[in-house]
């Protein structure tokens, strides 16, 4: 037997003749079973090294290695069959000989040694060890063993088709239940649509039929030659991903971690162009697994019903004489009918959203279906019938249903040809947590959520909006096209909205409802970048964003479609903090629409009406007229104008009891537009606010919103918006304790010793967003409106903070919006003596931003 190390440099120099090979485009399915084979051979041969094969023994290979797959770092799954309950003394000398010397290699084995009676017992208490024998693959040794454990395995009593299908589909869904399909880093492995997909297909009718591989499911009329041709596909493109995901990790790794998606891609041989790399990668991927996930669903159902007829018979009830509905599944009674009329690929999501009862479509008339979308020649819009029937399903109350099982169907694309191009596109970033078709797809699912009863908590606005408005199926229109021109190049909103008034004129929508399709789909982002980035306190943002809305029918499908989006984006995006600052937007730009433009608002009254409501709060406290009344005239009428009553009675209370030498720290014990807010009132000195973001940074909070300002008499009034990093208010008393006390420690000191900043984390570390200063038209003259792009590295606001400072700039008010690994911050400034900066101080502060924010970065 080589040494230990010789046999490690053999694998080495092997894994390097695999790459070799891989890169030169051989075939992925000869590669794993080159390495499988070699593998073989080394343990056959270190088998009689050691002696193995003068013990009643045997060697089998399980699992994967079953199979004769093997990856450059798959594990090595082995069953040492033995003859007795206990293997001598020599015997597991031998073995632990052998075992050692393997680890030695470098092989990571996973190994067993048992009877087979043990084995058998294994295996039927325990699934996953079923599985693996199914597999079992005999290497050397005794045959004898191997033939009598390959017998017993086969009979009927150790798990019959019925019980094994029933539990690799309970584990398919328990798996499928912890991860989704389109995670931003997906396991190519265990997620729906993964590799275990297509081997749980292989399982359950290997184990009814017998059969070694997929390939003689076809002989068992269980496959159809395309359908083996198509998973044969998907397996080989996910085992060139796990291969290039081995040799870029140098370990055994499933997981499409972001640091290695770059490195993966070029190893498959992709090259950044209009599309980065990776995202060409990962479109194909997200498509592969859809149809993996198709596949697998017609196939086990196929299987449970065609095959084994163990199961209850389901209740039949006829439709009309081309449809009837077999227990919760849709199922056509013409053989020819997709072929023969295509509107009827259209008429059977029609009647499935006709009847709640039906859920899914029955597997033959999938598999019909599957064949029918393959064989057309164009695209179903440009057919005057299937016209008809997709405006059908557009004004239908549930037709949001039927155009989910189309996308999951894949009838979507071939409807529109452009909703193709975006199935599987992906954009390299934290953001966006799903595919664009895949993201459309949710954002319908939110519109249908916002009519349920059961959503009125967390939609209350858009529960009310989803019923008043004059057509629903515009704003369903709205949001099929709103991102359906991604990845073209160019702007996204302008080239969807012309590709919508090509859809509105082509299905005879008159020109008032195209148009306003065509509006939505190009203001879609608007009303979620003036309330996330802009200062919606100030009238003249209202005004102006009231402008671009028209009227009170545009705003209402516009919040709708906003919401929608936002919540669609990914499963964090969307918390009560944004809900209450689009709430907020919608009221006032309803009031200022109700109102008109001929009634301006007059601040001075505003300011009064604010000083009173809170006053007679504060009277009802104990607290002294002439106390607070000295205290206002203090106050600038922006304070008053920024802020609602029951704050303004909040903050004055409290600095008129606190100590005014010391600074005074105040948290919110109710929520504040969905978060909690912090007072801060201290007399203002440079680098306050960079102060105060340190000490948020450190104690991982998050800063939504901040309004900075100061008394005449030099005190700092700056109020703050702060969140938990998972989107909620900070509750927890002893929570808000050591935030308040942090913050009052550091403001009490004249040279404060701040903490360090926290590191990047691993899944920020791939990412490269320049940094982007920009200088925007600002309303009032007085001020600056700045909009800061920037890598959200730890200690971003405190960066930010002490650059305003060395740059002689005050900062106003900030919005603070984290967009994945994107920083897309606005600010309002002025200079020391309260004026807008002028072109030399923007560019001055804009270079200085980006010196100290590429070092951090």
């Amino acid at each position: 037997m080589n040494t230990a190390l010789a046999a490690k440099n053999t694998l080495l120099e092997l894994n390097q003749r695999l790459v070799e090979q891989y890169k030169a485009k051989h075939s992925i399915a000869d590669i794993v079973k080159q390495r499988s084979a070699f593998i073989d051979n080394l343990l056959q041969e270190a088998w009689i090294e050691c002696k193995l094969n003068l013990y009643p023994m045997s060697l089998i290979a399980v699992g994967g290695y079953g199979r004769g797959e093997l990856l450059p770092y798959s594990d090595v799954d082995l069953l040492f069959l033995i003859e007795q309950d206990e293997v001598c003394q020599n015997t597991q000398a031998k073995l632990s000989e052998l075992i050692t010397y393997l680890w030695d290699a470098g092989l990571e084995i996973g190994h067993s040694v048992r009877t087979v009676s043990q084995t058998i017992d294994q295996g039927l208490a325990d699934i996953t060890i079923a599985t693996n024998l199914i597999e079992a693959r005999f290497l050397c040794g005794n045959t004898q063993l191997f033939d009598e454990l390959y017998q017993r395995i086969r009979q009927d009593d150790f798990w019959p088709s019925a019980e094994f299908y029933n539990a690799k589909k309970e584990e398919q869904t328990l798996r499928h239940s912890k991860a989704s399909a389109f995670d931003l880093e997906p396991n190519i492995k265990t997620c729906p649509g993964g590799l275990r997909d297509i081997q749980t297909i292989a399982w359950v009718a290997m184990r009814h039929f017998d059969a070694a591989n997929l390939t003689e499911l076809v002989e068992h009329d269980f496959l159809e030659p395309s359908e083996l041709e198509e998973l044969l596909e998907c397996q080989n493109y996910l085992w060139e991903i796990r291969f290039a995901l081995h040799i870029s990790a140098n370990r055994n790794e499933n997981r499409l971690l972001f640091d290695l998606q770059r490195q993966v891609a070029s190893l498959l041989g992709y090259e950044d162009a209009t599309q980065l790399a990776v995202e060409q990668m990962m479109k194909r991927y997200y498509r592969t697994v859809r149809r993996i996930m198709e596949l697998n669903q017609m196939l086990l159902q196929l299987f449970k019903r065609a095959t084994l007829g163990q199961f209850k018979a389901l209740e039949i009830q006829p439709i009309n004489e081309r449809y009837q509905r077999r227990g919760y599944y849709i199922e056509v009674l013409d053989n020819e009918l997709f072929n023969q009329h295509p509107e009827e690929i259209l008429n059977l999501f029609l009647h499935a959203v006709k009847n709640s009862n039906i859920q899914y479509i029955y597997a033959p008339t999938l598999r019909l279906l599957r064949k029918a979308r393959r064989s057309l020649t164009g695209p179903l819009q440009d057919n005057p019938d299937c016209r008809k029937v997709f405006m059908d399903i557009l004004k239908h109350p549930r037709g949001i249903v039927a155009f989910s099982m189309m996308h999951k169907h894949g009838i979507l694309s071939s409807y529109l040809p452009a909703w193709r191009s975006i199935e599987g596109q992906m954009q390299f970033d934290l953001f966006h947590a799903y595919t664009v078709d895949e993201h459309t797809h949710r954002l319908l699912l939110n519109i249908e959520r916002f009519a349920q009863a059961e959503q009125k908590d967390e939609f209350p606005l858009g529960a009310v909006l989803i019923n008043q408005l004059p057509k629903k199926g515009l704003l369903v229109l709205g949001a099929i096209f709103h991102d359906i021109a991604k990845g073209r190049g160019g702007d996204h909103s302008k080239l969807g909205a012309s590709d919508a008034i090509d859809f509105c004129k082509l299905h005879g929508l008159n020109d008032h409802d195209g148009r306003l399709v065509a509006w939505l789909v190009e203001n879609h982002l608007v009303m979620s970048v003036t309330a996330q980035r802009r200062d919606i306190s100030d009238p003249d943002v209202v005004a102006e964003f009231a402008d671009k809305v028209h009227d009170a029918i545009h705003l209402s499908y516009l919040y709708c479609l906003t919401v929608a989006d936002i919540c669609a984006t990914n499963e964090k995006t969307w918390n009560n903090w944004k809900g209450s600052l689009l709430r907020d937007l919608y009221f006032s730009t309803q009031r200022v629409l109700a109102r008109g433009k001929e009634k301006p608002v007059d601040e001075q009254a505003r300011v009064e009406e604010i000083q009173a409501k809170a006053q007679k709060e504060l009277l009802r406290r104990g607290i002294k007229d002439k106390d607070m009344q000295s205290l206002w005239c203090r106050f600038k009428p922006e304070y008053f104008l920024r802020h609602q009553p029951n704050q303004v009675a909040w903050h004055t209370e409290a600095i008129i009891k606190h100590d005014q030498n010391e600074p005074l720290v105040l948290m919110s014990k109710h929520m504040t537009r969905g978060g909690t807010e912090l007072f801060v009132y201290s007399q203002d000195r440079p680098k306050l606010f960079a102060t105060v973001m340190t000490v948020l940074d450190n104690k991982n909070i998050n800063v939504h919103d901040a309004n900075i300002m100061t008394s005449i008499d030099n005190y700092a009034l700056d109020t703050f918006v702060i969140l938990e990093q998972d989107g909620e208010p900070i509750v927890q008393l002893s929570r808000i304790h050591s935030i308040k006390k942090a913050l009052e420690k550091a403001l009490a000191s004249e040279n404060p010793k701040l903490p360090k900043f926290r590191k990047l984390a691993r899944i920020m570390k791939p990412f490269n967003v320049p940094t982007q200063v920009s200088f925007l038209p600002s309303i009032r003259q007085d001020t600056s409106m700045m909009e800061l792009i920037a890598l959200d590295t730890p200690g971003l606001l405190a960066k930010v903070g002490d650059i305003l400072y060395r740059c002689e700039v005050t900062l106003l008010a900030a919005k603070i919006t984290t967009i994945g690994e994107r920083a897309e911050d606005f600010f309002i400034l002025q200079t020391q003596d309260g004026q807008s900066l002028n072109e030399a101080q923007q560019q001055h502060l804009s270079s200085s931003l980006h010196l100290a924010l590429n070092q951090i970065s």
